[in-house]
């Protein structure tokens, strides 16, 4: 067995019968080293978690990739592409394509007894998908845009408290188009009430039957906005634009025939920007920790050496070298450390399951777009913090544990 390794767990396990001031100074250190992993892994769920819950619902209102006319800019006002293109089996066969789904927008206005709102109506047809909105649906039902051209659309909370309207109330919509024309008037009605809290877009998406749309546009059947993809794996989402870019671009002659892909980065960069900014947050609150953690630990470490200095006497004088002896200390501070990551660990993850679980902390959902904080709980994640600290905060001891060096055999063994 390694010399310094066996002399370290013999000190490690000699701790708890230390009643010593270096043993109270030990588990000062050991309980910073605890509450701070403890912090750091509640920010970087809360971080991520936030993140991931926005992310989740602009995706969820605009997918991950739209493909759409090169002519469509946006205000959402697109121009026509055909519902059959040549590039949608190999859209669908790309591997991390979950699905494919044709969409149509419009904009419009919405005109009660006293107030008017700006909103854009989306059609889409009976294959969407609507898990989405299944999710943050608080009344009503999805609409099942089959048969008919049915009138029935969801609407959100807020679009509803603006205009004095609830369930099963007409909706009375103004649509203009490039023409000129007199504005065409629709009447639908509200089968479904939703809220995701994300003001900007529950403000201005009203979800339909997208023979509306073709309608209210004098398109035929035939004819949509585009094409909505989305994937199984965000991360990938710029070598997935690529690809399907590959397969979309056209440089056809014949009008309405050239398309784009447009991600939802792309789409909403200020949204995602912002997100980006709070990485800036969790790596100062990262830093700062390690470092508070570190230095506890240099304190304590500097105890240890002091309160041991006559077995440091007695081991160079039997020949050990200042290395030798600085490793028992540094496999020392590893076992210290490794028993407070231990219990920072331990303390946040119960902290994270009660959140996610009893959901007791809550937010502002007009300051901050949902009504509980997030978690986002990734062992992936917290193996890399605790390697990360633990790598760094050894690191840190190696300096103090260079101090043995200055301490002298014969003086240590002058005296008991």
């Amino acid at each position: 067995m390694n010399t310094e390794i066996f002399i370290a767990r013999r000190l490690f396990k000699e701790r708890e019968n230390n009643h010593h001031l270096s043993m109270t100074i030990i588990n000062i250190a050991l309980a910073g080293i605890a509450l701070g992993i403890a912090l750091m892994l509640v920010a970087v769920a809360v971080v991520t978690g936030f993140k991931k819950e926005i992310g989740d619902k602009v995706i969820g209102f605009g997918s991950h990739i739209q493909v759409v006319n090169y002519d469509s800019n946006t205000s959402y006002e697109t121009a026509p592409v055909k519902r059959e293109q040549y590039f949608l089996p190999a859209l669908k066969s790309m591997e991390n394509v979950e699905s494919v789904q044709v969409f149509a927008t419009k904009p419009g206005i919405i005109k009660t007894d006293q107030f008017i709102q700006g909103v854009v109506l989306k059609g889409v047809d009976s294959t969407y998908n609507w898990s989405f909105f299944k999710k943050y649906l608080i009344q009503g039902r999805i609409p099942e845009p089959g048969g008919e051209r049915s009138p029935n659309v969801i609407i959100s909370k807020n679009l509803c408290s603006l205009l004095l309207l609830k369930l099963n109330d007409p909706l009375f919509m103004f649509f203009v188009n490039g023409d000129g024309s007199v504005p065409r008037v629709r009447q639908f009605r509200i089968c479904g009430i939703y809220s995701t809290n994300l003001q900007e877009f529950d403000d201005l998406f009203v979800l339909g039957d997208i023979r509306q749309v073709q309608h209210i546009n004098n398109w035929d059947s035939s004819q949509v906005s585009g094409f909505e993809l989305k994937l199984h794996d965000f991360d990938d989402l710029e070598k997935t634009s690529q690809q399907v870019k590959a397969s979309v671009v056209s440089y056809r002659n014949e009008p309405g025939t050239t398309l784009r892909s447009v991600t939802i980065r792309e789409k909403y960069p200020q949204i995602f920007d912002w997100l980006s900014i709070l990485d800036m947050n969790v790596w100062v609150i990262l830093i700062l920790m390690i470092m508070v953690a570190g230095f506890n630990m240099i304190s304590a470490l500097l105890v240890l050496i002091l309160e041991r200095s006559r077995m440091i006497g007695t081991l160079k004088a039997l020949g050990s070298s200042t290395v030798s002896i600085s490793k028992i200390f540094l496999y020392l501070s590893g076992f210290l450390i490794s028993r407070g990551l231990l219990w920072g660990n331990l303390i946040g993850i119960i902290i994270l399951f009660i959140q996610k679980y009893l959901q007791i902390f809550k937010l502002d959902p007009a300051s901050y777009f949902m009504e509980i904080v997030p978690v986002h709980i990734s062992l992936l994640n917290f193996l890399l913090l605790d390697t990360g600290a633990l790598f760094i905060t050894l690191v840190m001891m190696i300096v103090p544990a260079l101090f043995v060096s200055r301490i002298s055999p014969d003086k240590t063994l002058r005296f008991d």
